[in-house]
C-alpha cells in the first residue's frame, strides 16, 4: 500500500494557467489538514501566485522554465505530463487536477487529447477504462464520446453497453445506490422522429436499451436532449430531487452545456472507472486572466470538497 493511500493529491496543472492560483486560493478557503494532502507542483510555481496557509507535503516536479502566464509552451505542457505520471506513481486515494492545457501537451510531444486519457494510461489494469462524469450536486452527466470532433461521432451498441455498465458499477459500489435511473439522450434532434432525422435511435440505440434491461438496468428510451435537460435544469434551481440518478449524453457539449449553464462554479469533472477517482474543475486553464489574481476558486473548492463526500 502507497504511503499516500489515505491521502489526497493536488495537481496544480500548466504553469502558465489560472491552475496554481486556484489551488492555492482554494486550500486557503477550506483550510484543510496537512495530513490530508499531499501537493504535486513546483515552489516556483506556487510561489508565483501567493502563499499556503498551511505546511502542506509538497513533491517537486522539475520546471526549469520561467513562468509566461497566457503562453502555451513546450516545458509548461511536459510539466503537466510529469505531474500526472507522479500522481499515478504515488497512488493516492484520490487525485485532484487543475487544467492543463491540451495545445501545449502535444507540443512536449504528449499526444492526448486530455488528463483523462493520460490517467487510463498509467491507471487503468484488467482492461478498465476511464470515463468522464460532470457533477453538481445530484446533477449527473456521463458522456458517451469526450474530445472527439463532432463529425467523427460514432455511437455503436458497444459503447452503450461499456460505458453503461460502468456506471452502474460505479453508482452501486461508490454511491451506494442499488439500482440507479439512467436517462439517455437521443442522437439526433426530436430521437430522430421515427427515422425521419436519423436511423440511429431505432437501429442502434433502441435494441441496446433493451439489451440494458434484461440485464437490470434501469435506463430510458433515447429521448429528445433539450427536454431532458429543460426538466433537469428546472429541478436542479428548484432545489428538487432530480428526475434521473445520471443523464447520459451521446456527445461532449450535449452533456456540458446544460450543466454549466446552470451551475459552471459548482460543477466538478470526474474520472471514474480506474481504481483512483480523479476529480477537477469543469473550467479550461483562461490563459486570459492567467497572472492577474482574479480567478474564481470556486469550482477548484467544489473538486476538491468532492473528495470528502
Amino acid at each position: 500500500m502507497s504511503k499516500y493511500s489515505e491521502k489526497i493529491a493536488i495537481l496544480t496543472g500548466d504553469p502558465n494557467g489560472i491552475g496554481a492560483e486556484v489551488t492555492v486560493k482554494a486550500l486557503n478557503l477550506l483550510n484543510l489538514p496537512p495530513k490530508d494532502i499531499i501537493l504535486i507542483s513546483n515552489d516556483k510555481i506556487l510561489n508565483s501566485v501567493g502563499k499556503l496557509y498551511n505546511n502542506y507535503e509538497i513533491i517537486n516536479v522539475d520546471y526549469n522554465s520561467s513562468i509566461r502566464f497566457g503562453e502555451i509552451t513546450t516545458e509548461a505542457g511536459d510539466f503537466s505530463y510529469n505531474c500526472i505520471k507522479k500522481a499515478c506513481e504515488i497512488r493516492p486515494k484520490f487525485i485532484v487536477t487543475a487544467p492543463v492545457s491540451k495545445e501545449a501537451l502535444h507540443l512536449a510531444g504528449h499526444c492526448f487529447n486530455g488528463q483523462t486519457e493520460i490517467l487510463e494510461k498509467f491507471l487503468a489494469r484488467d482492461r478498465q477504462k476511464a470515463e468522464m462524469l460532470f457533477v453538481s450536486r445530484d446533477f449527473r452527466v456521463l458522456l458517451l464520446t469526450r474530445h472527439v470532433a463532432l463529425k467523427d461521432i460514432k455511437i455503436t451498441q458497444d459503447i452503450i453497453i461499456e460505458k453503461v455498465e460502468r456506471l452502474r458499477y460505479y453508482f452501486q459500489n461508490k454511491l451506494y445506490i442499488k439500482k440507479p435511473s439512467f436517462a439517455l439522450c437521443a442522437l439526433n434532434p426530436h430521437a430522430g422522429e421515427n427515422g425521419i432525422i436519423g436511423s440511429e435511435e431505432i437501429e442502434i440505440i433502441l435494441p441496446t436499451v433493451e439489451y440494458l434491461r434484461k440485464r437490470g438496468i434501469n435506463i430510458t428510451n433515447p429521448l429528445p436532449a433539450d427536454s431532458l435537460f429543460v426538466n433537469a435544469s428546472k429541478s436542479y434551481v428548484n432545489g428538487e430531487k432530480m428526475p434521473y440518478d445520471c443523464y447520459i449524453a451521446c456527445y461532449h457539449d450535449q452533456g456540458l452545456i446544460p450543466i454549466k449553464t446552470i451551475a459552471s462554479e459548482k460543477t466538478v469533472n470526474m474520472t471514474i472507472g480506474l481504481d483512483i477517482i480523479r476529480t477537477s474543475p469543469s473550467h479550461g486553464t483562461a490563459f486570459d486572466i492567467a497572472g492577474k489574481g482574479i480567478a474564481s476558486a470556486d469550482s477548484m473548492i467544489e473538486a476538491i470538497k468532492t473528495c470528502f463526500v
